[in-house]
């Protein structure tokens, strides 16, 4: 049985389809789906679907696009949020350079007060990272007695040489369908490089839909062609990727 740690099924995509949307997974072998928050209303949506079905867990936080949105008021209620049992993780939070987004100083601020709210009730981590790795390592470093219970990179994008600091300080890797996209050799190569016991599988749907099905919707469903991809990449049996990367979820999100 396969796990989708990474998805956004509180979409409006998903409106009118999700108990369908959960049940294709579960047919197509997919057990247990994380879906995530990106700020306050979006983790409580995420929360009370969590609440609705057994199989269905979440992550809450604040994005680094919406980290002006944390202030005394919204952590407070976060924090609250946070403790119950379907939340299984802080995120996605994280940094993101990428023109546009808020100011580089308030990210990072906004990353480490939710590091610091990890720490506090003792559960992993979910990072966004794009355009931004130097600092994201750096910070990380620095704030290594936060990171007790670990967390991971989330459609990870990085070079072989960071994913080795990533691994180094006791993180996951996340891999979802950019790996099958054609130009994504890569990304590919990464992954050869990373042990098995450090990966898990995501959609990050409705978005990054798995090659042969670009265009159309993503879903947990597509986990499955994930894992047959990152499959071939390794260079094991899907059987064996279901296998530990499905243990390697259950051991992080304590799911």
């Amino acid at each position: 049985m396969l796990i989708d740690t990474h998805s956004h099924i509180t979409d409006s995509a998903f409106d009118g389809e999700r108990e369908e949307i959960i049940e294709l997974a579960k047919q197509m072998g997919v057990e247990k789906i994380i879906t995530s928050g990106y700020n306050l209303p979006s983790s409580f949506d995420a929360f009370s679907l969590a609440e609705k079905y057994e199989n269905v867990y979440c992550s809450v936080g604040f994005y680094p696009e919406n980290i002006l949105e944390l202030n005394d008021e919204t952590f407070d209620k976060l924090f609250h949020l946070a403790q119950n049992k379907k939340v299984v993780a802080i995120g996605e939070i994280g940094l993101q350079y990428t023109e546009g987004c808020a100011d580089r100083e308030k990210q990072r601020k906004g990353f480490i007060r939710q590091l610091n709210l990890a720490h506090q009730i003792n559960k992993p981590i979910v990072i966004h990272c794009r355009d931004a790795y130097g600092d994201m390592i750096e910070l990380l470093k620095k704030h290594k007695n936060l990171l007790s219970c670990g967390g991971t990179f989330h459609c990870y994008a990085g070079s072989g040489e960071i994913g080795k600091e990533v691994i180094k300080l006791g993180f996951h890797i996340s891999v979802g369908g950019v790996s099958t996209f054609k130009n994504a050799e890569k990304l590919r190569e990464t992954l050869k490089e990373i042990p098995l016991e450090r990966l898990l599988l995501e959609t990050d749907c409705p978005y990054l839909t798995p090659h042969p099905f670009r265009g159309k919707r993503n879903s947990p469903a597509f986990i499955p062609t994930i894992a047959e991809n990152l499959a071939k990449i390794k260079g094991v049996s899907v059987d064996e990727i279901s296998k530990i990367t499905s243990e390697n979820a259950r051991r992080l999100f304590k799911i």
